[in-house]
């Protein structure tokens, strides 16, 4: 049986589509790497992913929705960690790059935008007060996802 889909209030939103984004990462990883594609065309994505995408969506989250929880909430923690990981591999230079490293990738990524959308967002949600939903719904922009990327080794 099926769980029910998250209910995700309108001021979250805009991250979790964005995660729906960071999960087709993910996915066109994999298939890179399914197909035999040269690594570094798929760091070079995964690259320009994070500086178009990635970078700002870690910032709001830290900035804006994190905070409504304790500093010290252990997911809130977790979650930090992942984007310090996440933000280490990007810096990590292209060449030499393995395939086990963008499997890792793939994986913490996976799990990182699950660990957000199935335990911090709803905490968030259930513990923000009305005026803090309310400025994280001013405060967060949806990224306007123009995925202009020519080198589509996914397909």
């Amino acid at each position: 049986m099926m769980s029910e889909p998250i209910k995700r209030h309108e001021a979250l939103q805009p991250l979790s589509r964005e995660h729906h984004q960071g999960l087709l990462l993910a996915m066109k990883v994999g298939k890179g790497l399914k197909k035999g594609v040269a690594l570094n065309r798929i760091k070079k994505y995964v690259d320009w992913f994070f500086s178009h995408y990635l970078k700002s969506h870690f910032e709001a989250e830290e900035k804006y929705a994190f905070p409504i929880l304790d500093d010290d909430h252990p997911g809130v923690q977790q979650a930090l960690e992942e984007h310090r990981k996440i933000e280490a591999f990007v810096k990590s230079p292209m060449h030499g790059i393995q395939e086990e490293q963008l499997i890792e990738f793939k994986q913490l990524l996976e799990g990182h935008i699950r660990l957000e959308e199935r335990q911090l967002f709803n905490e968030i949600q259930e513990k923000a007060t009305a005026e803090e939903l309310q400025k994280l719904e001013e405060v967060l922009n949806e990224a306007d996802f123009c995925l202009t990327w020519s080198d589509e080794f996914w397909k």
